[in-house]
């Protein structure tokens, strides 16, 4: 069998990959019941579902009405946006405060787009905020630092 779609192959790959990993690793917590969920059981299935769904992407990528696509050369520079924003806001989290780090985590990240623009990306940030402090802080009550700690809150 030939791969007519060699993106969809290769992530097909990957999402196997990391569901298997996911899968397996779970299997070292309790997974408990359907009724009763150990720590171990969400993960667990989460890991099955995306290998079974990388297992279809990349079988479908070999089907002969998949459509002719060639890999783009990878982008490394993107990749380095990428972790080296969500590394920073992950750093900053506890002296900056989870609205600051939040927001910064969305706009650097931004910058990995073709089509940047600052104005979206900051209603982005904002947005996500908003999302994260009634989701997180009103929804479930989680506690952690809000603002920065140099504020004396």
């Amino acid at each position: 069998m030939r791969v007519k779609n060699k993106q969809d192959f290769w992530s097909g790959i990957m999402f196997f990959a990391l569901g298997v990993g996911f899968a397996l690793g779970a299997t070292k917590y309790s997974m408990g019941t359907a009724a009763r969920m150990g720590p171990g059981y969400f993960p667990f299935w989460l890991g099955v579902c995306m290998a079974a769904l990388g297992s279809v992407v990349a079988l479908n990528s070999m089907k002969q009405k998949a459509e002719e696509v060639e890999l783009e050369k990878f982008d490394w520079g993107i990749t380095v946006i990428l972790l080296g924003s969500v590394s920073l806001s992950g750093v900053l989290l506890d002296y900056l405060g989870v609205y600051i780090s939040v927001f910064l985590l969305v706009f650097l990240s931004s910058f990995a787009s073709h089509v940047f623009s600052w104005k979206v990306a900051a209603l982005n940030g904002l947005f996500l905020v908003i999302f994260v402090w009634l989701a997180f802080v009103k929804g479930l009550g989680l506690i952690f630092p809000l603002w920065p700690t140099f504020l004396g809150n």
